[in-house]
């Protein structure tokens, strides 16, 4: 079986898809929480406004960090022989520690409250489980076309004989 080649056109296609997954999600926060949270947090300092654009571009970062780092767990040219539940367990602990630093540097919220923290995981949480049940609908959806053209072209193979 041939990989498909990558290009940084992919990389950046990726970038974005989690940018704006995660705007999307921000944007809802800021309408929901935005006002309550102006004080507390940078996120919100435009509360029910918005993101401020600092903060945009801050979460672009992210984004481009955590796309590196999925080339990096997830391609076999870089990592060969590492078990893909390990993969995926550095994955995971290096997405935190990277939007954990985000936090501490950028004052995304106070360090020291934990209701921010909790906040935190359990949208890294969802929005976890929704890459995930995406990344598993896709690939059944990629599988079921593949095995398609499978039968369309072993049923082809049969016709000419």
């Amino acid at each position: 079986m041939m990989e498909e080649k990558r290009t940084i056109f992919d990389y950046l296609a990726q970038v974005m898809i989690i940018f704006g997954f995660t705007m999307l999600i921000l944007d809802i926060f800021c309408l929901a929480f935005g006002d309550s949270a102006r004080d507390i947090s940078a996120l919100f300092a435009l509360g029910a406004q918005g993101v401020p654009i600092s903060v945009s571009f801050q979460f672009l970062g992210v984004a481009a960090l955590l796309t590196g780092a999925r080339y990096v767990f997830f391609t076999d040219g870089i990592i060969k022989k590492m078990p893909v539940w390990l993969r995926c367990v550095c994955m995971l602990s290096f997405a935190v520690l990277i939007i954990a630093a985000f936090i501490i540097l950028f004052h995304w919220f106070p360090v020291g409250m934990w209701q921010p923290w909790v906040m935190f995981f359990l949208c890294f949480g969802l929005s976890f489980l929704g890459s995930c049940l995406f990344v598993t609908l896709k690939e059944k959806a990629e599988n079921r076309r593949m095995e398609e053209a499978l039968r369309r072209l072993k049923e082809r193979e049969e016709n000419t004989k």
